[in-house]
């Protein structure tokens, strides 16, 4: 190559290396471009920030809410002769409302007949063992007519009182107590307690998993006598998917309270409820199951 020719070869290379510089600029401004910069094109971010600059996020999704449940969220003032006392767990949220004195004990009677039975089938399925045909008529048998003199001998079998202990610990019960008479109906239990125990046996931890269902059906099946209180209160339509199970004592002077004593427990799917009720005896049983019913027709809401 001459010398001459040269300085024009030097032109021609300067030119191209301009033409590259100002091309590879061009390419950083074209969307799509590997070279594209969202800051050098003037995009910015939701926040009004550069969009390479992390900014909050989109909104979160709002979470959706909870229906409400039948039940207002105020007391009642009734025109009830004695004491009573009311509580409604709210089984989606573990939230527990009722009466100021829901904390109050009282005597379950028949209504402990719903544990009893529980802890029979859990301790029965915990040791690997499955009841017979005829263990389950009788446990049917304590659930849906209130037989007593099956429950006295489960009673025995699961050994009096230390049932009511199991029971405590077990749905976390912080009111109530064993009587110290190792009788099961005077077991006493809180309204709140009540409650607790009902989310107990509705989530499986007092029946195990495996009966749970059996025994929720069987509470639906009561009949009779125990058929009263708290479920009567709603649409006939809805009664048939309400468990229950219902208690109901005389207790005399010989053990200082001259009264009669009435309890209602309901299971349904979104919550637990229980009512509690003392009044003295001459107005008879009639008036406490009908109380059950009044204290929840009350707390429904319109």
């Amino acid at each position: 190559m001459s010398a001459g020719r040269r300085p024009r070869l030097v032109r021609t290379g300067a030119l191209l290396l301009v033409l590259l510089l100002v091309g590879a600029a061009t390419l950083r401004f074209l969307p799509g471009s590997p070279w594209h910069s969202d800051a050098a094109a003037g995009i910015v971010g939701g926040d009004g920030g550069q969009a390479g600059t992390p900014g909050p996020g989109p909104e979160p999704t709002p979470t959706s809410t909870l229906r409400p449940l039948p039940f207002q969220a105020t007391g009642v003032d009734l025109d009830l002769d004695g004491w009573y006392a009311w509580s409604v767990l709210d089984r989606r949220t573990g939230e527990l409302t009722g009466s100021p004195n829901m904390a109050e004990t009282s005597t379950t009677a028949s209504m402990i007949k719903a544990w009893v039975v529980a802890d029979q089938l859990r301790r029965t399925d915990r040791a690997g063992e499955r009841p017979s045909d005829s263990e389950l008529h009788d446990l049917s048998l304590i659930i849906r007519e209130s037989n007593n003199e099956l429950t006295h001998e489960l009673w025995d079998t699961l050994g009096g009182t230390d049932s009511i202990t199991r029971l405590i610990r077990t749905c976390e019960l912080t009111d109530s107590s064993a009587s110290d008479d190792t009788f099961w109906s005077r077991t006493r239990l809180s309204a709140r307690d009540t409650a607790r125990l009902g989310g107990c046996i509705a989530d499986g931890t007092a029946a195990g998993p495996k009966w749970t269902k059996w025994l929720l059906e069987e509470m639906r099946q009561v009949h009779g006598l125990g058929d009263f209180g708290i479920r009567d209160a709603f649409p006939a339509a809805q009664r048939a998917g309400i468990a229950i199970k219902n208690g109901w004592v005389e207790r005399t002077e010989r053990d200082g309270e001259d009264e009669i004593h009435v309890n209602c427990l309901a299971v349904a799917d979104e919550w637990t409820m229980g009512v509690m009720l003392r009044y003295p005896k001459d107005l008879g049983y009639e008036y406490g199951m009908a109380g059950c019913e009044k204290i929840t027709a009350a707390l429904l809401a319109d």
